[in-house]
């Protein structure tokens, strides 16, 4: 159950939706998630009044095609998993919205089964609450 946010440079609703089915895609191929199970928030930032800001980190020569993905997941896949989730986001999301890999900046980060809700406040993930369990 990832929760993805994008956020991209001058990006209209036609290049974040794009990016959305790369990113879900990409997921869906490398780590197995359903295919129902798409939960993000996309964001176009405008030029001017951006609040993106990149350089030449590492020597990745990023321009104003620069896209930041955060995808929060529960902890569990291997490094090859996220090495190959990385790949296959950088490619669907040139093949998908004509952005260059090297503007796909991705951060994962893991959380555990009693981290999420979704939905009627209940953690559906986690196990139920003990019996006679104390107060909060």
């Amino acid at each position: 159950m990832p929760f993805v946010r994008i956020d991209a440079l001058e990006a209209g609703p036609e290049r974040l939706d794009a990016l959305g089915r790369a990113v879900h895609d990409a997921l869906v191929e490398t780590i197995g998630i359903p295919a129902d199970d798409r939960f993000q928030v996309l964001n176009g930032h405008t030029g001017g009044g951006s609040t993106l800001r990149y350089d030449d980190y590492l020597g990745v020569r990023r321009d104003r095609g620069i896209v930041y993905v955060a995808i929060t997941m529960r902890a569990g896949r291997t490094p090859d998993r996220k090495r190959a989730l990385y790949r296959r986001i950088a490619e669907l999301a040139q093949e998908y919205a004509d952005t260059e890999p090297r503007n796909v900046f991705v951060t994962v980060t893991e959380n555990e089964s009693i981290d999420w809700s979704l939905g009627n406040g209940v953690a559906q993930y986690a196990e139920p609450p003990h019996r006679g369990a104390g107060p909060l």
